[in-house]
């Protein structure tokens, strides 16, 4: 290794401790790290390079909307920090084009395959299943669950969860839920062998097995959004429901009903 390549790696290491010191999630920092270390595979000093290599480099890669969008954000902010301690005059990474995303249509898990995992699943993975299901709540929030964030309300228990940003919300929890996980005593609900709890990648994977093929875990907080809307009408709630800070992205999540659409061109038509 030579003593550039040191220097470099010191320069990433910074930059994460500065996103750890302004308390961005860890899953946002290791996301945003994979792409500049990408980036300096290709190219020795990252520092040097000007908006159009930049540009060159993202779409010499073949990426979808999405993961452009992704990797965008990681270079600007590590431009950003780097424009912000002095170690550049600017930040080529704000020069970069918007990327467009085209909508996303949602893909809640079809109703066969949700019944068909949860009849399949250990306990494990079938209260995993349910607390995406039913519940709304993401993989990474779901691998953190402890006993102790069970809470009581006027309505019955709810879980606290924190969520993306470490925004924390109130889950309302069906009563077999809430037993279930109070039946664990005491710490961690899906405990790894090494301690602390599993990882978010190894308890999707345990559940995506029950699923079919091209199923994720993380279709069913579709399934969960869908179902909700449906039987409510109401994003809002379904919003708080599923933690997200614009209601535009809930609407992503949710599949309207056909009967909905249909009655609204009816409506239309009259």
């Amino acid at each position: 290794m030579g003593e550039d390549d040191g220097e470099e790696k010191s320069q990433v290491r910074a930059w994460v401790a500065w996103l750890r010191a302004g308390g961005t999630p860890e899953t946002t920092i290791a996301l945003r790290r994979y792409y500049v270390r990408r980036l300096e595979r290709d190219h020795r000093d990252v520092l040097a390079l000007d908006a159009d290599t930049l540009a060159a480099w993202l779409g010499a890669n073949g990426w979808a909307p999405n993961t452009l969008k992704s990797a965008r954000a990681a270079l600007r902010s590590f431009y950003g920090w780097a424009r912000h301690m002095g170690l550049r005059e600017d930040s080529p990474a704000h020069l970069l084009p918007t990327v467009r995303v085209p909508r996303a249509r949602p893909r809640p898990t079809p109703e066969a395959a949700y019944r068909a995992a949860q009849m399949q699943a250990g306990a494990r993975e079938r209260l995993a299943i349910d607390l995406a299901g039913r519940c709304g709540m993401r993989r990474g929030e779901i691998a953190r669950v402890r006993v102790e964030d069970v809470e009581g309300d006027l309505a019955g228990r709810s879980l606290r969860v924190t969520g993306k940003g470490g925004h924390v919300r109130l889950v309302p929890l069906p009563h077999d839920l809430a037993e279930t996980i109070l039946e664990h005593g005491t710490g961690w609900v899906f405990p790894s062998p090494r301690g602390g709890h599993l990882t978010p990648h190894h308890l999707s994977k345990a559940v995506s097995r029950l699923l079919p093929d091209g199923v994720t875990m993380h279709s069913l907080r579709h399934r969960c959004a869908t179902r909700a809307y449906a039987a409510t009408r109401d994003l809002r709630a379904v919003q708080e429901l599923l933690g997200h800070s614009r209601p535009e992205t809930t609407a992503t999540y949710v599949l309207a009903p056909d009967d909905a659409v249909r009655a609204a061109m009816s409506a239309a038509a009259a």
